[in-house]
């Protein structure tokens, strides 16, 4: 097989292994990493991407062989901890990615380093409890803690004293909590007396799974999403029962967790999938969760494999009825000019610009769109050791729309909206996207 200089052909990924007990032995892991290091020593394309790069650059330039060799295998953990699965090196940027006879893939080779990690308990606890979405949700969503919590992350001496006892930076933007649940204030919502309008492309009904966030942190998030469905003709209800899609257990490595949290979704939406529903979640990362990570880490599951054909982010759902015709342009309010975050755990979905697409139809609108990562991963950005790392990896998208001086700001990600806010020069709050095609709807 002859070498070649990057490929063109269409790359593949490959399952990830993880049942497989050689998938956590160390010695096989280090000398995988060493490899892959090497070939990155060697490109160096991916050094603005992430501080997983320069982490690793820094310690080959520094040693005293200026060569992976040189490297102590201890501190390749270094490097493991910097990188927070954004795949944006996999899907952008990487020219030996599968088919590719090197077989890079270096999200997921940092993934099988998380995992060894946490099998040896080598993680900290401040982390199990960040990634613990659900319970920290239930928690702080009682009625008087929350209050009591929302009003606590505004004080500066009790964020100081979180940042020291339990390592959360003091100036990183905590989310608020709601005891006005999502998936309470919509149990068993069915939209009311409309008639079936499916196409080529969709069912023309849609289960909502809320996801963590949009139910715990931003159920406005959930009500547009309804809203803006139903304005176009879309039957919509909530997914029955729900528990966190993984992705934060994912980027901890906790493998096992993310399987049972998969047990417990799939079979729920697998059913709904059969009674003709798709499925549309607001928040990217838990629908790449359900279209790539849990098919790879399960790709014989005919059940899983189901769901990930017919999970949407909320505008591929859109764009789909407009390719139908079955989109409404009847537009009251222009949004003017936008500056557009691109979330790199939509952008990893392959379905192209479908946010940049269907704001794009508001008349009298312009729009500035920016693919870069924020820096934020849902906890890498909020935790002491990493947040200023987060806050430079921001910069040159809030230098983007610090530049070109939008009417709103916006982004797919709400936390990535936050931690944009948090380096702009300004002071006004992120809108989503979802937030201003229901201003432009007049809803």
């Amino acid at each position: 097989m002859k070498y070649k200089e990057g490929s063109l052909d269409t790359p593949t990924r490959h399952a990830i292994d993880w049942k497989n007990q050689e998938f956590y032995d160390e010695v096989a892991l280090d000398n995988e990493l060493e490899r892959v290091f090497d070939i990155c020593h060697g490109c160096r394309r991916c050094v603005s991407l992430c501080n997983a790069f320069p982490t690793l650059f820094d310690l080959i330039d520094e040693s005293e062989t200026m060569e992976v060799d040189g490297v102590s295998k201890h501190d390749y953990t270094k490097v493991v901890q910097n990188c927070y699965l954004c795949d944006l090196c996999y899907m952008t940027k990487c020219p030996y990615v599968p088919p590719h006879e090197w077989n890079i893939d270096f999200p997921h080779l940092m993934l099988r380093a998380k995992a060894v990690l946490h099998a040896k308990g080598e993680i900290k606890k401040r982390d199990t409890i960040l990634t613990s979405t659900d319970q920290i949700g239930k928690f702080f969503g009682i009625p008087i803690v929350a209050q009591i919590s929302n009003r606590a992350n505004s004080q500066k001496w009790i964020r100081k004293l979180l940042e020291k006892f339990f390592g959360i930076h003091h100036l990183a933007i905590l989310p608020k909590y709601t005891s006005k649940h999502a998936r309470h204030l919509f149990k068993n919502y069915v939209t009311p007396h409309m008639k079936l309008n499916p196409d080529e492309n969709t069912t023309g009904k849609v289960a909502v799974f809320t996801t963590c966030y949009g139910n715990y942190n931003d159920p406005p998030l959930v009500k547009d999403l309804i809203k803006i469905l139903e304005h176009n003709g879309v039957v919509v209800k909530i997914v029955e029962k729900e528990v966190c899609c993984g992705m934060p257990k994912l980027e901890l490595g906790d493998l096992q967790s993310v399987d049972d949290l998969k047990t417990q979704n799939i079979q729920q939406l697998a059913r709904l999938v059969n009674e003709g529903w798709d499925l549309v979640a607001p928040i990217p990362s838990c629908v790449l969760m359900f279209k790539q990570e849990l098919p790879l880490m399960n790709p014989e599951d005919k059940e899983v494999s189901m769901v990930a054909k017919h999970i949407f982010d909320p505008f591929e759902y859109l764009a789909l009825r407009n390719k139908s015709g079955n989109l409404k342009t009847d537009f009251k309010n222009s949004l003017g000019k936008i500056s557009y975050h691109a979330a790199c755990h939509l952008r990893v979905q392959n379905i192209g610009l479908k946010t940049r697409d269907i704001l794009s139809l508001v008349p009298q609108t312009e729009l500035q769109v920016i693919e870069r990562c924020s820096g934020h991963n849902g906890t890498y950005a909020v935790k002491e050791e990493f947040h200023n790392i987060s806050m430079k990896i921001c910069k040159p998208v809030s230098d983007k729309i610090d530049a070109f001086n939008p009417d709103r700001y916006t982004s797919d990600c709400p936390m990535a909206g936050q931690q944009i806010k948090s380096n702009l020069q300004g002071s006004e709050d992120p809108q989503h996207p979802l937030t201003l095609l229901c201003f432009a709807y007049g809803l």
